[in-house]
């Protein structure tokens, strides 16, 4: 029985993702491609992370975490402070949703580092257990630039990127935008999450399996990645 003014959803927006027809991208493709749209970009940009883990070998701050020098991994990522505030001087914000699981992965802990920190740069997210969207799962992980235009972006088994698909149907991408809308005024502020469930953890445990995979992820870019 659903309580008096609680919101029915009757379907589920991101089923249509999987069948509607894009334009699949490799990663510089889609790299050109999510620049010049951002770039363009009038409105803020949305975007949907799902997965609780990621291969970022072009983060010298992650590298950092991955050879298990925590100390060393945070201030690399506080160094990243300047260069995210002055590229959101320039560009509009990106407004993150993202689903947390417990316990904690290695990568979620450290990105929520980076996370707190292009909050506090102006670009705001935040935080959803993931329990709120299991009736939404397998969610995509997408970015949202209007209700016409969005990416589903594409990763490996490991969570290294293999690029994405631009999506322009109209009726697929406005519903994934009100949805993704709808879930970020529910969540929690980053800031206040990262100050009680991640400040307190031990620095992240790196497996072997984890760093196993890393030999396929060589290129060092040291680019920028929003």
């Amino acid at each position: 029985m659903t309580e008096q003014g609680t919101p029915v959803r009757l379907t589920n927006p991101f089923a249509a993702v999987r069948d509607v027809d894009g334009h699949v991208l490799d990663v510089p493709e889609y790299q050109a491609g999510f620049d010049r749209d951002h770039a363009l970009c009038a409105e803020p940009m949305w975007k949907l992370e799902r997965a609780q883990d990621f291969y970022e070998p072009d983060v010298a701050s992650w590298r950092a975490m991955m050879d298990g020098d925590w100390a060393g991994s945070l201030e690399l990522a506080d160094r990243m402070a300047a260069p995210v505030a002055e590229f959101f001087r320039h560009r509009v914000p990106v407004r993150r949703v993202r689903v947390v699981e417990f316990p904690i992965t290695a990568y979620l802990q450290w990105e929520m580092h980076v996370l707190a920190l292009r909050a506090q740069a102006g670009s705001p997210c935040r935080v959803l257990p993931a329990a709120r969207v299991a009736d939404l799962d397998p969610a995509p992980e997408l970015v949202i630039f209007s209700p016409s235009l969005m990416y589903e972006v594409l990763y490996d088994r490991y969570g290294g990127g293999r690029g994405g698909r631009r999506i322009s149907d109209p009726e697929v991408v406005s519903p994934c935008l009100r949805l993704v809308q709808e879930l970020f005024a529910e969540g929690e502020d980053v800031l206040d999450f990262h100050e009680r469930e991640i400040l307190p953890l031990p620095p992240p445990v790196v497996t072997d399996e984890m760093r196993a995979a890393l030999p396929a992820y060589a290129h060092r870019t040291e680019e920028f990645r929003v």
